[in-house]
């Protein structure tokens, strides 16, 4: 397993979240990557519930995780720190230009173009939720949202993945898509709710959510009491 406390590699993420947001933290995402690439790393936790240290901010300004370092680098934002790894291994990105370049534009697009759409039906039904201007604003954002995924449904068609492998464009594709579980909308697009399926079979997704979600359970007693 990629966890080693005496990795190089070092993440940040939270010892506990609500169950509304376990599995979707953003750590995973780089999580999912290093086990992509077996590459280890360790993890330092931080408490959701508290405002972050002051320092921290110094490594993420808007005090947000995973905030990542080797021994390169430090770098926050999960679309950063991906192309970084990707840039480095070529089980997450081709080695030819043109279709590495391909995987980080899906990347973009995923970041872009579909979890900006995405954002507000998350407002609407979790943060915001029984607030009086939701029932009316909802369909709205359903409708961009469910543009956007018809344009994926129609790029990606009878693909195995948006290209001709897998990418960190269909890791964070995926992994924004996963945000929308129990919602009965990616489900209205067959192929994309294929697609997030088989990205959520890989056996390194399948260890890097087990990871997460085991320290949101060694945790949870001291987040409820």
């Amino acid at each position: 397993m990629p966890l080693d406390p005496n990795a190089d590699v070092e993440i940040t993420a939270f010892r506990w979240v609500p169950r509304f947001a376990e599995g979707l933290v953003r750590d995973l995402r780089i999580r999912w990557a290093l086990e992509e690439m077996g590459r280890s790393y360790r993890v330092r936790l931080l408490d959701a519930t508290k405002p972050r240290p002051t320092e921290y901010f110094c490594e993420q300004p808007w005090g947000q995780v995973p905030v990542y370092k080797d021994k390169d680098v430090e770098l926050f934002e999960s679309g950063a720190i991906l192309i970084h790894l990707g840039l480095q291994d070529e089980r997450l990105l081709p080695s030819d230009k043109a279709s590495q370049m391909r995987g980080i534009a899906w990347l973009i697009a995923a970041l872009n173009s579909v979890e900006p759409a995405i954002f507000p039906l998350l407002m609407t039904d979790t943060f915001n939720r029984g607030e009086e201007w939701t029932a009316a604003a909802r369909p709205k954002f359903a409708e961009r949202l469910e543009g956007r995924l018809k344009c994926l449904s129609d790029s990606l068609g009878d693909k195995e993945w948006l290209e001709d492998r897998f990418t960190i464009g269909d890791l964070m594709m995926v992994a924004v898509l996963r945000q929308l579980r129990g919602k009965d909308i990616v489900e209205q697009y067959p192929n994309v709710a294929a697609f997030v399926e088989r990205g959520q079979a890989r056996p390194a997704f399948k260890r890097a959510l087990a990871d997460q979600l085991a320290v949101f359970e060694e945790h949870k007693e001291g987040a409820s009491a």
